[in-house]
C-alpha cells in the first residue's frame, strides 16, 4: 500500500492549490492560457493608455521573449531591462519547441515545477535546522511566489534555484552552488544579493580558493549577458528599470517617504492607509527586524552564512527605488529574498516566535486579485 502521508507535505499542497487557481483562471477566460500572461494592449497593439490601452503586467514581456526573441524588443517598455531576465523565457521556448501556442503552457509548467521544488528544498532546509517543515508555506503561499506562477513571472524559477544554491552551499559544494546562483541571476537579477552574502561569508573565513571559484562562476554569466545586452540593445539591463522606473535611493527609506511627498495632497491620506496596510507589516517591520538581528549577530561574532544572508538582504531594502515601493505587487515580489533569509535565520536560531510571526506573509496572497485584476 502506498504511504499517502508522504503527500501531506507543504510542497504538494502548495502545488495543488496553485494548479487549482490557474485552472480556474484559464476556465474563466474561455480556456485561453494567455490569461496567465496578462497581456496589455499598450504593448501588444501599440494603443496608448490615454487612448484606452491597457497596461497588462510583467508576464507579457516574458511571453514576448519566449515567443520570438528577435522581435520581442518592439513590444517592451525597456528591452534591456526585460531581456536580462532571460532564463525563464528561453526555457519556455525550448520546452514549447518554439511553438507560440504552447509557450503559455510551458511557462506554467516550468513555474509549477519551480514552485514545488523551491518549497520542497526549503522544507528540507527547515527540517535540517530542527524546525517544522510547515513554515515553508510562508514561502510557497505568498504572492511573491504563488502569485508569480499565476502571472508567468520569473520569481518561482529564480528562487527555486536560490534554494538549491543554499542547499549546496551548506554542503560546501561551492562550484555547483555557484552554477545554480548564476542561473538564478539570469532568471532575476535581484538574486545576486545572495551571491554577495556568500562571497562576504567566504571572504570573512579567508577561504580564498572557494571565494574565487564561487564568485567567478556565479557572476561571470550575468556580466557577459549584460555585455551582450549593451551591444545588441544599446544599454545594460541593470539599473535601467521598466516603465516609469526610478533609481535606487541614497537616503534610507526615501522610496517609502516619497509615496506621500510625491503624491497630490488630496490623495495622501488614502495612499497612507493603503500603503501602510501593505508596507508596514509585510515589508518595513521585517526589514527593521532583519537589520537589528543581522547587526546584533555580527557584534556577537556570528558571521555565519545565515546571519549574513539576513543582513545583506535586509540592507538592500532601505534603498529600494520609489517606483518599486509605490507598486504593491512589485515590493511584495522584491521582498521574497528577505523572506527566505529571515526564515532560515530564525530556523537556525530555533526562534519559534519569529517563525510563527513569519506566517503573516501568507496573507499577501489575498491581495493578488485586487492588484492585478484577478
Amino acid at each position: 500500500m502506498p504511504d499517502f502521508r508522504l503527500f501531506i507535505r507543504p510542497w504538494p499542497l502548495v502545488t495543488a492549490l496553485c494548479l487549482l487557481v490557474v485552472v480556474g483562471v484559464i476556465l474563466a477566460n474561455q480556456g485561453d492560457p494567455l490569461a496567465l500572461v496578462t497581456i496589455g494592449t499598450r504593448f501588444s497593439e501599440g494603443i496608448p493608455i490615454e487612448s484606452g490601452g491597457t497596461e497588462g503586467y510583467d508576464g507579457q514581456f516574458v511571453y514576448y521573449i519566449a515567443r520570438d526573441p528577435a522581435t520581442a524588443a518592439a513590444y517592451m517598455d525597456v528591452p534591456a531591462y526585460r531581456f536580462q531576465r532571460i532564463l525563464l523565457p528561453i526555457a519556455a521556448r525550448v520546452l514549447a519547441f518554439g511553438q507560440g501556442g504552447l509557450i503559455p503552457w510551458a511557462l506554467l509548467a516550468i513555474n509549477l515545477v519551480a514552485l514545488a521544488v523551491g518549497t520542497w528544498l526549503l522544507e528540507r532546509l527547515l527540517v535540517a535546522s530542527g524546525v517544522s517543515r510547515w513554515y515553508a508555506l510562508t514561502y510557497g503561499l505568498t504572492i511573491g511566489i504563488f502569485g508569480s506562477v499565476r502571472l508567468s513571472l520569473p520569481e518561482p524559477l529564480a528562487y527555486a534555484l536560490v534554494m538549491g544554491g543554499i542547499t549546496l552551499a551548506n554542503r560546501e559544494k561551492w562550484a555547483w552552488s555557484a552554477v545554480l546562483f548564476a542561473l538564478a541571476a539570469l532568471a532575476k537579477e535581484t538574486t545576486l544579493v545572495f551571491v554577495a552574502a556568500y562571497a562576504l561569508y567566504l571572504l570573512r573565513r579567508k577561504a580564498w580558493r572557494p571565494l574565487v571559484i564561487f564568485s567567478v562562476i556565479a557572476g561571470t554569466p550575468f556580466i557577459l549577458w549584460q555585455i551582450v545586452l549593451k551591444a545588441t540593445l544599446g544599454s545594460l539591463g541593470v539599473g535601467s528599470g521598466g516603465a516609469l522606473a526610478t533609481s535606487f535611493e541614497v537616503i534610507p527609506f526615501a522610496g517609502v517617504i516619497r509615496i506621500i511627498t510625491d503624491s497630490p495632497p488630496e490623495t495622501r491620506l488614502a495612499l497612507l492607509a493603503i500603503f501602510g496596510a501593505i508596507l508596514v507589516p509585510f515589508v518595513l517591520i521585517p526589514t527593521l527586524w532583519g537589520l537589528r538581528q543581522g547587526f546584533a549577530a555580527l557584534r556577537q561574532g556570528d558571521w555565519s552564512a545565515m546571519a549574513l544572508l539576513l543582513l545583506v538582504n535586509a540592507l538592500v531594502m532601505p534603498f529600494v527605488p520609489f517606483s518599486t515601493y509605490r507598486e504593491p505587487l512589485g515590493i511584495l515580489r522584491f521582498i521574497v529574498g528577505l523572506q527566505i533569509a529571515a526564515l532560515l535565520y530564525a530556523a537556525t536560531k530555533h526562534n519559534a516566535r519569529v517563525l510563527r510571526l513569519s506566517t503573516i506573509w501568507i496573507v499577501t496572497l489575498l491581495f493578488m486579485g485586487s492588484l492585478v485584476g484577478g
